[in-house]
């Protein structure tokens, strides 16, 4: 761990720390592990809260202002916002900072450009990680804004405590939320753009395929909010709902067993990242290229290859 890197400067809100400290998490610099480790323990206080939906929704800007939403009430917001990688420098390539004028002077709002990685879903594989960073730094609220490609954002729902799923009148949106799996994943949609024509007939159609959902009298009922996110139009109507869903969710213990579950599988993607990296040794690898020419003639089987992959100790 980096002498710059001391935690007690991070669990004072120093931001230069707090850059530093993300950018040594996400570079996998050695000792991350330990640092991170030490940053856990020092979270468990900021709500999560994840924004995602199709491409043009308009999620920079709904996040951007639901940020000084938050800073009217004297909280401090890490806003995270994950962006496609660039294939020629694995960075992220949209920089959400560009759409966030309100809040990026704000000494009590920290952004962060992550890039996906070519992660499966939006999130990068190192979002939790700095989203505990912010945690520790003391930050109050953490928005996700992920990058908005179609099924890729299913990931959002193992890092946040709420999920928001934005859509825009014009697009189909309905049928976009059934064929993503959007329709899993959301605490609540927000229709964006609400002044367009269509927008009452796209809240109507999503409420619809909503009531079909599986329920009961104990179940949360996700439900639409309108907004017009430029205009800064319905902002307190999603922080309402932010805020309704986290009583019900602490009222009844389900926040607890979201939290159990999310912590579950993210220690199960720590074993399976271990083990990934440990399995692939020189060996090995040179084992897969050398079997390659015998799969492709149909000689041998992929199953056969991975059999003996498994089965060598990788010396």
């Amino acid at each position: 761990m980096p002498s710059s890197l001391d935690i007690s400067k991070l669990l004072s809100g120093d931001r230069r720390t707090i850059a530093r400290a993300i950018t040594f998490v996400e570079n996998d610099n050695p000792g991350a592990e330990q640092f991170l480790a030490e940053v856990y323990r020092k979270t468990g206080n900021a709500y999560r809260i994840g924004i995602t939906g199709p491409p043009g929704a308009g999620k920079s800007t709904l996040t951007n202002k639901l940020a000084k939403h938050y800073r009217a009430q004297g909280l401090k917001v890490g806003i995270i916002a994950v962006d496609p990688t660039s294939p020629f420098t694995g960075g992220a390539l949209l920089g959400d900072r560009v759409r966030m004028s309100d809040v990026e002077m704000d000494e009590g709002v920290f952004i962060r450009s992550m890039a996906s990685r070519g992660s499966l879903g939006g999130l990068s594989k190192k979002t939790r990680e700095a989203a505990d960073i912010l945690d520790a730094a003391g930050f109050n609220i953490i928005l996700f804004e992920t990058v908005g490609v179609g099924q890729s954002e299913l990931d959002i729902a193992g890092a946040a405590d709420t999920t928001v799923v934005v859509l825009v009148p014009e697009s189909g949106d309905g049928i976009q939320a059934m064929k993503a799996g959007l329709m899993e994943i959301a605490d609540f949609f927000v229709m964006n753009k609400a002044d367009r024509p269509g927008a009452e007939q796209a809240v109507m159609s999503i409420k619809m395929i909503l009531g079909f959902r599986p329920h009961d009298e104990h179940s949360w009922m996700a439900d639409v909010v309108k907004s017009t996110a430029s205009e800064g139009i319905g902002i307190d109507l999603i922080a309402s709902e932010v805020a309704r869903h986290r009583a019900w969710m602490e009222g009844n213990g389900s926040f607890l067993r979201r939290r159990t579950a999310q912590m579950r599988s993210r220690i199960e993607e720590i074993i399976r990242d271990h083990f990934t990296v440990t399995f692939w040794n020189t060996a090995r690898k040179q084992q897969l290229e050398s079997a390659l020419p015998a799969i492709l003639a149909r000689t041998r089987t992929p199953y056969d290859a991975a059999g003996e992959l498994l089965v060598n100790d990788g010396r």
